[in-house]
């Protein structure tokens, strides 16, 4: 069994900053690639930030610079920093991750249970 536990989502004001936490647990061979994917009401899930085990990242346009995706290997964790935050990011920010749970088994795609961003104007 896999779990990945969100945190650190809530209500700030516009202009400011957030620290999002994503920590995997369980039976984990391995973990490749983790990501923070986000979804508005009424909109499709879009990717916000992915980081691979190698350290390659990709960032939405519509957040690069203000935010940064970094990982804790160790601690299996990922962290998504948050600054100048707008009233459209405001959304459930899910946390994702590839995980071998076994060392001659295949990646498979985790998520966790999302935590809620809302960013007033």
């Amino acid at each position: 069994q896999v779990q990945l536990v969100e945190s650190g989502g809530g209500v700030v004001q516009a202009g400011g900053s957030l620290r999002l936490s994503c920590a995997a647990s369980g039976s984990i061979f391995s973990i490749s690639a983790m990501g923070w994917f986000r979804q508005a009401p009424g909109k499709q899930r879009e990717l916000v930030a992915s980081l691979t085990s190698g350290g390659s990242t990709k960032y939405a346009d519509s957040v690069k610079v203000r935010f940064t995706i970094s990982r804790d290997n160790a601690k299996n964790t990922v962290y998504l920093q948050m600054n100048s935050l707008k009233p459209e990011d405001t959304a459930v920010y899910y946390c994702n991750a590839d995980i071998k749970r076994v060392a001659w088994s295949w990646n498979e795609g985790y998520w966790g249970q999302g935590t809620q961003v809302t960013v007033s104007s």
